[in-house]
């Protein structure tokens, strides 16, 4: 079975040409996630990837199609910083120059990898959309070969030639999760693996924020969405592909979504029990499969892990709301009287408690704090929301009086 507009040779033909080019990224099952879900559960490392994503698989292909005349004129893109960067890199091993438009919400570290790969970065606009449309500007007035990040045919081939590797390493795979922004990674993934073995269930995985796809199924055909918001910028899309939305509507077996809360805590969970730093777009799969979206009970599925392009900054809130979600960080307010010894007490109170002080701030000119009195706020680290009323408890018997922030 294949789709009507890409053919499992194609793929096959992108593999041959790419495959001295990108990694056969890991397929790893995880024990903890087998047993947070009821299915045999792999991950597809495609965060192990070159550039830290599965986008360098259709750019190096897309580029070595070229002819030597196109080359001449260099290539053009626009991106939200996955795609960037795997076009700069493979434009910049075939000896060729590359611009991207990136949008101005663009992460800083996606940013300078891309210019640090080779290419001449241009910001415009809050979204990919608006990037994309400043990118066919530059195209009329210099002649450059546009890179679509999704919806071309060599460029979903090349994204297409990890279904392949999925297969070669779990033949027996039951479902596989893919996360999807504009397309080209579904729809290249769907056509390859049900052209090779059509009972595999196919689930494509959107950010609620921005669910361009799944507007998409349900009114058959693309459309604009009016904003997108999700912390997962690597597919925060207004509109789908018309090449990857005519596949992935024969092909996919369902399209879910997940919230932003989800997202963070499944970038959370694949750092503490995984071990690997995901970025939104790559933590989409497994925060389905852990809020139970999709049943895969009894089943062998992969999550792909698409790519793990995150902004240090951003990754530290992710982080600390990671820990006061799971009750793990509490902040709390209390007075003291401002005497010798008295901030003391309260850490030796504290360290009894089995809690560690992370930070201890004091006031003693707070107008709304009595004189002869200071506000002490502190941030502890706790085993769990138990904990903390425990802790809270303590220290009202104690006569400390308890504001939680």
């Amino acid at each position: 079975m294949t789709s009507e507009i890409l053919t499992l040779k194609k793929i096959q033909e992108a593999r041959e040409a790419i495959k001295s080019f990108v990694h056969h990224t890991p397929l790893n099952r995880s024990s903890t996630f087998s047993n947070m879900t009821g299915a045999e559960i792999y991950l597809k490392m495609e965060n192990l990837q070159k550039t830290g994503s599965f986008k360098v698989r259709g750019a190096a292909y897309k580029i070595s199609m070229l002819s030597a005349e196109e080359r001449r004129f260099g290539v053009l893109a626009a991106s939200a910083g996955n795609h960037a960067q795997g076009v700069a890199m493979a434009a910049t091993r075939f000896g060729i120059p590359s611009t991207i438009v990136m949008p101005e919400s663009a992460p800083l570290t996606k940013i300078s990898a891309t210019e640090g790969y080779g290419a001449k970065v241009i910001l415009s606009g809050a979204v990919y959309d608006d990037a994309y449309q400043k990118a066919l500007e530059l195209k009329e007035q210099n002649g450059a070969t546009f890179i679509h990040a999704f919806d071309d045919f060599d460029v979903i081939a090349g994204q297409g030639t990890i279904g392949i590797e999925i297969l070669e390493d779990l033949p027996d795979v039951d479902t596989i999760l893919v996360p999807v922004g504009g397309g080209g990674l579904l729809a290249g993934i769907a056509t390859a693996i049900k052209s090779l073995k059509p009972a595999v269930k196919i689930i494509g995985v959107e950010a609620s924020g921005a669910s361009c796809m799944l507007e998409a199924m349900k009114k058959g055909c693309p459309v604009n969405l009016e904003t997108v918001n999700t912390l997962a910028d690597g597919i925060a899309v207004k509109c789908a592909g018309n090449l990857t939305f005519a596949c992935i509507h024969k092909l996919v077996d369902e399209i879910v979504t997940v919230e932003e809360e989800e997202i963070s805590a499944a970038i959370l969970v694949l750092m503490e029990r995984a071990k690997t730093i995901a970025e939104g777009a790559g933590a989409v799969t497994l925060a389905a499969a852990m809020q139970k979206k999709v049943d895969l009970k009894g089943q062998k599925a992969v999550l792909l892990i698409s790519g793990g392009n995150i902004d240090v900054n951003f990754l530290a809130q992710i982080i600390e709301r990671g820990l006061r979600r799971t009750g793990r960080l509490m902040v709390f307010r209390t007075i003291l009287p401002d005497r010798p010894g008295n901030l003391e007490k309260l850490l030796e109170f504290i360290a009894n408690e089995g809690a560690n002080v992370v930070t201890v701030e004091q006031y003693r000119y707070d107008l709304s704090v009595p004189l002869r009195f200071a506000r002490v706020q502190m941030t502890l680290e706790t085993q769990s929301y138990e904990h903390q009323a425990r802790i809270k408890f303590k220290l009202g018997e104690a006569d400390y009086p308890v504001e939680i922030i």
